[in-house]
């Protein structure tokens, strides 16, 4: 399965009518076959990045169902609804992935995801780009699979410094998916991983403060991965309540 993520930076005046586009004509297009299925749809945070910037996901069959997609945008069925969608960004950046292979959600059924709005609460999730070093992007996708699979659990230690009310370890997030650039599809070193916010209060508590002491010890991994990567780009996103999977 290939995903497509997607960042479009939205004309500000244009954000309720791209959404629209988005949501009343793009979702219901791509149910025109079975083999490609708009995901996800989330906005960018105010005030944590660029503004007016939203996240799509589409999720395609193999690369036959990509290459059928890429034929009904440029000449087929849905070339007009894409220059009705240009007309109401500034850009649009687009990368072809897959999942990493110990990644929670690799295949998805296509046909269990819905093609019409959904009606859910806001949710609010962490996507994380990473880049290792020249070189180690194997030993890292390794290593964070051990990390992140085998030994993780979502919750941090006690004692790391996070305002809690008890000693119980702080739950914070799901993590659901791991990615990385399909071959050509992007720059090669780059992982991509998803995770759900499940306690917002201390999550924002987490924002505000350094990192803890704590976490900055062996066996930690904020400690043990700068042997494999330093540098990642954190974006806070709100997934609209009518995206199919949120």
């Amino acid at each position: 399965m290939i995903y497509l993520r997607e960042t479009h930076s939205v004309i500000g005046a244009c954000e309720d009518e791209f959404e629209a586009a988005m949501r009343d004509a793009y979702l219901p297009a791509l149910a025109g076959t079975d083999d490609a299925r708009l995901i996800s749809y989330s906005n960018l945070a105010h005030g944590t990045a660029d503004s007016y910037q939203v996240i799509t996901y589409t999720a395609m069959r193999d690369g036959a169902a990509w290459e059928s997609l890429v034929r009904r945008v440029d000449d087929g069925d849905m070339r007009t609804l894409a220059e009705k969608l240009d007309t109401l960004r500034h850009d649009v950046e687009g990368k072809l992935l897959i999942p990493l292979h110990w990644s929670p959600v690799r295949e998805i059924d296509l046909d269990s995801i819905p093609t019409t709005p959904q009606d859910h609460g806001l949710t609010m999730f962490i996507e994380d780009t990473m880049w290792p070093h020249e070189g180690k992007l194997e030993a890292y996708v390794e290593a964070s699979g051990a990390q992140l699979v085998d030994d993780y659990d979502a919750s941090f230690p006690s004692d790391v410094g996070f305002r809690q009310d008890s000693d119980e370890p702080v739950h914070l997030v799901d993590f659901e998916a791991a990615f990385r650039p399909a071959f050509g599809g992007h720059r090669r070193r780059e992982v991509i991983l998803w995770q759900r916010i499940l306690q917002p209060d201390t999550f924002w508590d987490m924002i505000r403060a350094d990192t803890p002491e704590g976490m900055k010890r062996p066996g930690q991994w904020m400690f043990d991965a700068l042997e494999l990567r330093d540098q990642w780009r954190s974006r806070l996103l709100r997934a609209a309540s009518w995206s199919p999977l949120a």
